[in-house]
């Protein structure tokens, strides 16, 4: 019996480090991005509690298709909610959207999103729920699971969640709102705006005091407001200026107190800060330096470490790769998207001693991206696991073996005399 169950750790183990070709599907790769929110209002029904969802999609996750003068997209988003073990479906909804565009650069940017909402109301307690996006046309699917507590708010004095916003519209017609669904803020915005709600059994005065703490740094900085609030549900709408954000994670806190000063509830929503026109799996500016190891030279990397600052720091980095750019009139470069989702993907799916981008599988991979076959080798008899990655176009074959037997593969024989570098 223990001889089976250690076979069956070998394997799994082995199977974690398997990796993407170009003869393969690979469905979790290909799957479409999208983000999702959820906020917890004071329901209209006696006894209830309205969950808000907001689902946002970039248009490059889309395909479209041309028809006449246009471009035509869609997507299918189906949610189910389950008990909070996950034991029972409670109930499901799902709806279609279609997004129609004459300018096709819009239909592969990233920068230009479609959002769906929905809202519910349901009984206060603890939910799983699971949102299942997909494809109109290519039928690629993603899927998301969270966990959601859903509380009652009270008429006499209560706070909502909050959710973050991109942007407030000025419109004859009222102010549009657009939702900030990624949670995502870039280094070219000093200013974070938010909405939420108050709930209040008549007028009176309030304290809300706004916290922004660098989870990094652990700093916190504190903002106090004091506000009138009237009977009934008060919208807030409030923009933090003048912020100075670093590379990494944040959390927004709301603190409600009464005129006393006794704190009567909180929320909190975490969000994370990025460089413009960067991936989001870039959090750390340290570890993005440090895993420019395949594609800058010591010298360059040394250059940008020995910077006096953070900001000169970040300065040098962007300069780097504006001269990587392969379009240099273009903001998008392609060249710094590829690279990073190759050490994401790296550290996603090898294992070893370190990190998935430091592996030897890792220095390949992102060094010469997805190989055109692999031949795996798991359980051989008289044989330790190994692997044989083929790149045909480089005429090159690399052979990574597990002498552990615990996932951490090396390259056998390495010969950096003919290596093409970066590609």
């Amino acid at each position: 019996m223990k001889r089976i169950c250690l076979i069956i750790f070998l394997f799994a183990i082995t199977i974690n480090a398997q990796v993407e070709y170009s003869a393969e599907t690979n469905l979790a790769l290909n799957a479409p991005l999208f983000y999702i929110d959820f906020a917890n209002y004071k329901s209209d029904s006696p006894d209830k509690a309205r969950l808000d969802v907001f689902v946002q999609i970039p248009n490059s996750s889309i395909q479209f298709i041309k028809k006449d003068n246009s471009f035509t997209g869609g997507y299918n988003v189906t949610l189910t909610f389950y008990d909070k073990d996950k034991k029972t479906i409670l109930f499901e909804r799902s709806w279609k959207e279609k997004i129609i565009s004459s300018d096709f650069a819009q239909t592969i940017s990233r920068n230009n999103f479609n959002f769906s909402y929905r809202t519910f109301d349901l009984n206060p307690g603890n939910y799983t729920i699971r949102c299942i996006l997909e494809d109109s046309d290519s039928r690629r699917a993603a899927t998301r699971e969270y966990k959601i507590g859903l509380k009652k708010l009270s008429d006499s004095l209560a706070l909502s969640d909050l959710f973050l916003i991109t942007e407030i519209i000025k419109d004859p017609s009222g102010d549009r709102i657009v939702p900030n669904i990624s949670k995502v803020v870039s280094n070219k915005t000093t200013d974070l705006p938010f909405s939420f709600e108050i709930y209040s059994d008549k007028d009176q005065q309030v304290v809300l005091e706004y916290q922004i703490e660098n989870l990094k740094s652990k700093i916190t900085t504190k903002y106090m407001d004091p506000v009138t609030v009237k009977s009934g549900t008060n919208q807030i709408y409030h923009t933090i200026e003048n912020v100075n954000f670093k590379l990494g994670d944040y959390i927004l806190r709301i603190v409600l107190k009464d005129k006393d000063w006794k704190e009567i509830a909180s929320t909190e929503k975490s969000f994370i800060s990025k460089i413009y026109g960067f991936p989001n799996s870039i959090a750390d500016l340290d570890n993005a330096v440090e895993q420019l190891l395949y594609i800058a030279s010591p010298q360059e990397i040394s250059y940008i470490k020995q910077a006096q600052n953070y900001d000169e720091k970040l300065e040098r980095f962007l300069k780097f790769w504006d001269t990587k750019k392969p379009n240099p009139l273009l903001e998008e470069n392609p060249i710094l998207y590829e690279y990073y989702r190759r050490v994401e993907y790296a550290n996603k799916n090898f294992k070893g001693l370190n990190n998935g981008w430091r592996t030897d599988m890792g220095l390949i991979y992102i060094t010469f991206g997805p190989p055109n076959n692999v031949e795996r080798h798991p359980m051989e008899a008289n044989s330790i696991p190994y692997e044989i990655w083929e790149y045909y176009d480089l005429n090159r074959s690399f052979i990574f073996a597990d002498p552990t037997g615990f996932g951490d593969y090396r390259l056998v024989n390495p010969d950096y005399s003919r290596w093409p570098g970066y590609r």
